[in-house]
């Protein structure tokens, strides 16, 4: 579940043009911490969570959204081939961009 999370947040922090430096001085937590979170490999807390939707201006539902999808998930976990990573992962940042750019768009025309 961590690393389903940590994929989610480094994607939308890629698609919103934001280092991992930026984000972890924003949240108050330090640049090692935050990479640990995005690999996965350090549990991130709800208060984290929160200041990082924060900063990429979201709802936690829109980053935590990911964990609803663990069938397609679960298919990407058993590719080995680094292409296919590598496509999924292109896929995945069309689709964060897709959603930021609806969101933008959403909040100019309201």
């Amino acid at each position: 579940m961590n690393i389903l999370l940590g994929n989610r947040i480094k994607t939308l922090r890629i698609a919103a043009n934001f280092t991992q430096e930026q984000i972890a001085e924003e949240i108050g937590i330090s640049r090692q911490k935050y990479a640990r979170i995005e690999a996965g490999t350090n549990n991130i807390t709800l208060e984290d969570l929160s200041k990082i939707a924060k900063v990429l201006d979201m709802q936690v539902g829109d980053i935590t959204k990911v964990l609803d999808q663990t069938p397609v998930i679960e298919y990407r976990a058993n590719s080995e081939k680094a292409s296919t990573k590598r496509l999924f992962e292109m896929v995945d940042f069309f689709y964060a961009n897709k959603h930021l750019n609806e969101k933008l768009y959403r909040d100019k025309s309201e």
